[in-house]
């Protein structure tokens, strides 16, 4: 539906037109051998159970399970992957010293109502013949799945599309996100204080700052991710679809006394909840 010999509208304004994401037009699956894509999914499999393993950790589990490899490939790997360990490291840089860096407003708070808290994350999704990355944003109170986007490069473009989508339906009183550079981008942060949200960072290499999300991460690769081997793009956005509408309508959980996300956010009462 795009025509890239059209010079009016551009092609990024016929992206806007369509809510597609510009990396998905230019999209070509990852030149990445079969040896590699193992070694991304075991590495993703011991960072999910163990988010505070550097690359030196990583790489002894590695070659206990007969991947010999240095630790430098692992480090260029995870890095590739956009994963790093969760631990508290000296503040000698930032994810880029041109962005903003927004203080930390969620210690001490407990979302005790829907949209009083969004918060967003991105997370690797392995396929067949490459890779994707995958970024939602969740309601805090209600662990629901507002928006999502899948995208095959780390840019900005596909993060600030989920939130725009996030915030049509609802504006948050916080906005939470680590220090990716997605998150502190220009874009990313103006679209959040624009719509009269708070913006509020994660410390670095802290782990519990956004621990809802890594729990969703958990759940997705375990239940869905890692029970397929996604072909292509479509594949991959057309079976995590049916797992996320799953997730907020069919799924109870434990800590929501086992209502579903959607019946909390939208306030539904169940005969289970009464």
């Amino acid at each position: 539906m795009v025509d890239r010999d059209n010079e009016s509208p551009s092609v990024r304004k016929q992206c806007e037109l369509l809510n597609l994401n510009r990396s998905t037009l230019y999209y070509r699956a990852a030149e990445t051998d079969a040896e590699t894509l193992e070694l991304m999914m075991m590495i993703d499999r011991i960072f999910l159970n163990h988010p505070y393993f550097g690359a030196r950790r990583i790489r002894q589990l590695l070659r206990r399970a007969g991947m010999m490899v240095t630790r430098k490939r692992v480090r260029r790997l995870m890095k590739l992957m956009g994963i790093e360990a969760l631990y508290r490291k000296p503040r000698t840089s930032t994810a880029n010293p041109e962005h903003k860096i927004y203080p930390y407003l969620l210690k001490g708070v407990d979302a005790e109502r829907p949209n009083q808290v969004f918060a967003s994350d991105i997370t690797y999704i392995p396929m067949s013949k490459g890779f994707v990355y995958l970024v939602a944003v969740m309601d805090w109170h209600s662990r629901y799945i507002v928006s999502w986007r899948l995208s095959n490069t780390l840019e900005a473009d596909f993060c600030v599309e989920a939130l725009k989508e996030a915030l049509s339906k609802a504006t948050p009183e916080i906005f939470n996100t680590d220090l990716g550079s997605q998150f502190t981008s220009e874009d990313f942060v103006d679209t959040v204080l624009a719509s009269g949200s708070k913006m509020s960072m994660d410390g670095r290499g802290r782990f519990v700052d956004n621990i809802f999300v890594e729990r969703l991460w958990r759940s997705l690769k375990y239940e869905e991710v890692y029970l397929h081997a996604y072909e292509n793009i479509k594949q991959a956005r057309e079976s995590i679809a049916r797992w996320v509408d799953f997730y907020n309508n069919g799924r109870p959980h434990q800590a929501l006394d086992y209502r579903t996300p959607a019946e909390v956010y939208f306030g539904i009462e169940t005969e289970t909840a009464a």
